[in-house]
């Protein structure tokens, strides 16, 4: 009885405080990034790796091969591509000055009126600013930016090093194959400098 008591106070401590994850320290970017290979070559797939600093290959190391930046980035500078066009089409050659919809249509040094050689620049400009415009609201949207709040920087660690010299990886609570006691000594034996609780 005594023990089933004591099993109920630990669930409900458990309940009352809920583990975010664990998350691990590593000394150098090279060893974040071999730890990151090793935790997904594991079956983790609920992981998220932090640095000061951008590291070649960290995202694909952890299975984060999604372009749809890239690929949104991509509408984007089409569609601005085409807007260029369009207005330089219409300004010029329909509805404009000079457009034959204008009833002022006149041919200068014997152009045509869709003379597109001349939208060039325009048409690039255009295509420039839409690529642009839809990579940091498509980059906000994909991340869930901006985020107020994230658990990881309950880990004082964290909050003190991972803008400057902390490289750090954490496995969600959430994760199938998370478990408290093995996970953390798989952490560890990635070669971890410290492994702390995350609570949400």
């Amino acid at each position: 009885m005594v023990a089933r008591e004591t099993g109920t106070m630990a669930h409900e401590h458990q309940e009352k405080t809920p583990t975010y994850g664990l998350m691990a320290e590593f000394p150098s970017a090279a060893s974040l990034l071999g730890a990151a290979e090793r935790t997904y070559a594991e079956g983790y797939r609920r992981i998220d790796a932090f640095s000061p600093f951008p590291v070649h290959g960290l995202a694909e190391a952890m299975g984060h091969r999604d372009k749809a930046v890239q690929r949104t980035v991509l509408i984007g500078g089409i569609a601005g591509a085409l807007a260029g066009l369009t207005l330089c089409f219409w300004t010029n050659a329909t509805e404009g000055i000079g457009g034959i919809l204008s009833g002022y249509a006149y041919n200068v040094g014997g152009r045509p009126l869709n003379s597109w050689p001349a939208f060039i620049v325009p048409t690039f400009e255009t295509t420039i600013l839409f690529s642009a415009i839809t990579a940091v609201v498509s980059m906000l949207a994909f991340n869930g930016l901006p985020l107020p709040y994230h658990p990881v920087f309950n880990v004082p660690r964290f909050r003190e090093h991972a803008s400057q010299d902390g490289f750090f990886l954490c496995i969600e609570a959430e994760d199938d194959r998370f478990d408290a006691v093995r996970t953390r000594e798989f952490l560890a034996g990635l070669g971890a400098t410290e492994v702390n609780d995350v609570a949400h």
